[in-house]
């Protein structure tokens, strides 16, 4: 049986989850890609709080929607908004969980963008 390319990201992303859990000092920035947009979402995975999703952020947010950019640009300006969001809410760092992709291009972006918004990895 041949695997297909999402099974083999699927595979790496278990893995990868395997080890990196987020808590409620230093919560996990999750992200998810489609072919037009972004997905991050903030976790605290701490079965103390029950395992509950802090924020979600999208490229097809009000700040993004009808903007005709490029998508690593979107990313970038994904990442400032995801930033400035987790100042806002009092935490510093965070854990990047990159989902499965390789780390370049938009999830790069991502994490250059949250990088600048001043939160440590």
């Amino acid at each position: 049986m041949r695997l297909t390319r999402h099974d083999k990201r699927r595979r790496r992303h278990l893995s990868v989850r395997k080890k990196v859990r987020g808590t409620n000092e230093r919560p996990r920035l999750c992200v998810r890609k489609t072919l037009k947009h972004l997905y991050a979402t903030i976790t605290d995975d701490s079965p103390a709080t029950g395992c509950h999703t802090v924020a979600t952020f999208t490229t097809l947010s009000k700040e993004t929607a009808g903007k005709h950019m490029r998508n690593i640009e979107q990313a970038g300006q994904l990442g400032q908004t995801v930033g400035k969001e987790l100042k806002s809410r009092g935490i510093e760092r965070i854990v990047f969980d990159r989902g499965g992709y390789r780390y370049h291009g938009c999830v790069k972006a991502l994490a250059d963008g949250v990088r600048e918004a001043g939160i440590q990895f």
